[in-house]
């Protein structure tokens, strides 16, 4: 789903002022956490049409952190333009070390009953 001007316009006193001008317009950050929640992509390859995905993360999590983005999908379903829930949990780069004991580990065959594996 692709917000149009009008959409946007609608909705503009959720976003804060931009104190100068920004090469990726709040209109295009939107676009693209709306097409980042459609379509499950990872921030990395997002296409290049909504620009570097990097400057887009980082204004996006600005505004997750303080409710911009909750608020504008808040407002943007009162008005019926979207219909979205997004709940999500994303570890994104985030590594989790697992013990083998915490999952348990493979008991160990002795080498002459391997026949009875292929059962």
């Amino acid at each position: 789903m692709q917000l149009q001007q009008e959409h946007y316009e609608q909705i503009s006193d959720c976003f804060p002022k931009q104190r100068k001008p920004a090469k990726i317009s709040n209109l295009d950050v939107l676009n693209a956490v709306l097409y980042l929640i459609e379509t499950d992509c990872k921030w990395m390859n997002l296409p290049k049409e909504y620009g570097d995905w990097h400057v887009i993360y980082v204004r996006a999590n600005r505004w997750a952190k303080k409710g911009i983005l909750q608020m504008a999908f808040l407002r943007l379903q009162e008005l019926g333009i979207i219909q979205i829930q997004a709940n999500a949990v994303d570890l994104g780069f985030t590594c989790i070390q697992v013990y083998p004991d915490s999952v348990g580990t493979l008991k160990k065959i002795p080498a002459h009953s391997s026949s009875y594996l292929l059962c």
